[in-house]
């Protein structure tokens, strides 16, 4: 994620910096709380589908894998959130040293474009067990997948790695900030965010679409065809986990994504203006949230694409349920008979 910190601008008539955190405050508030949401729902939802998975080795499929190493990438992800937390509350001011800032900025970049990746391969894997379940049965092999998932996580890795050896923190009066990209502004940056948004995210996303069309179309022709094939459980499993991660995709990534492809495309024809960055600042603070909300999302889909851990959820819920009831009832019949 890009952001911003306090920057120099190059104006002919006035040498003077551009203090882009103008809602400091706010964001000492509304951040902190944010993130401790999403620290506490993403901990909760992937602990829990992790745990139900491995309790079920036997039944490993390849979506099942993929879903497996999203909920691993969400669940490191939340190792960074208490160090963001504490930044946001100190007012953007980063206590814990340069190291740990870039081990934060790794972090957040692999579980962003991890969850992009491994999101894109669950609908190619939903779209081919769909329409070309024997031609593509090898592709689906666990053997196949455990590969195509230790190529995600060595190409993220190798993307994000360079930031362990770039210092990602700035003194600024007062207080240090970390990921707070500067060299934001520089042309070269802006062709280097427009290369990596296409790449990273627009052909996922025209993947995902291409996915979830061909897979409606097919169920659409075999409605007419067949109304009881259509409705057949894994059929529509395969649909809605698509139709899912499409929505996913599109709340969480979609913003943060055309924000920075808008701001690079006008950096490389203008130079943008004080009143720019704060604006820009303000947007990206807020459709970065969006982004790492994404974790939060994910046992959403879990829920409806994994048939053992709907079921497993679905049971704890009524036993939750049944336990609370069968306590409240002893504790009414307990005031009654004093």
């Amino acid at each position: 994620m890009f952001t911003f910190s306090t920057m120099p601008l190059n104006d002919s008539s006035t040498n003077q910096t551009c203090d882009v955190f103008i809602y400091k405050e706010s964001a000492r508030i509304l951040f902190p709380i944010f993130y401790s949401l999403v620290l506490i729902i993403s901990v909760a939802g992937n602990s829990l589908v992790l745990c139900i998975i491995c309790q079920r080795k036997h039944k490993m499929n390849s979506t099942t894998i993929y879903m497996i190493n999203l909920a691993i990438s969400d669940t490191l992800f939340t190792l960074a959130l208490p160090g963001r937390i504490t930044y946001y509350i100190r007012g953007f001011d980063w206590p814990f040293g340069d190291f740990l800032c870039r081990l934060t900025a790794v972090i957040f970049y692999s579980n962003t474009y991890a969850g992009i990746a491994f999101m894109t391969c669950i609908s190619v894997d939903r779209y081919l067990a769909m329409l070309h379940r024997q031609r593509c049965q090898r592709l689906r092999n666990t053997t196949v997948v455990k590969g195509i998932c230790v190529l995600v996580w060595m190409v993220v890795l190798l993307e994000t790695s360079p930031m362990l050896f770039r210092s990602m923190t700035e003194q600024r009066p007062g207080h240090w900030t970390c990921m707070e990209f500067s060299n934001f502004m520089e042309k070269k940056m802006a062709y280097g965010l427009l290369v990596a948004c296409i790449i990273g995210f627009c052909m996922p996303l025209a993947l995902i679409l291409r996915c979830y069309s061909q897979v409606n179309s097919k169920l659409s022709r075999t409605a007419k065809e067949n109304p009881m094939t259509s409705r057949s459980g894994s059929s529509s499993r395969a649909r809605n986990t698509i139709l899912l991660i499409l929505l996913s995709f599109i709340v969480c990534f979609t913003p943060y994504h055309i924000n920075i492809m808008q701001f690079s495309v006008r950096r490389l024809f203008t130079e943008p203006s004080c009143e720019d960055l704060k604006s820009l600042k303000m947007s990206l603070q807020v459709t970065v949230a969006m982004m790492n909300f994404n974790c939060c999302l994910d046992p959403v889909i879990y829920f409806f694409a994994i048939k053992t851990y709907k079921q497993r959820v679905v049971s704890l819920f009524k036993t939750y349920i049944s336990t609370s009831a069968s306590s409240k009832s002893m504790q009414e019949n307990s005031s009654s008979n004093t």
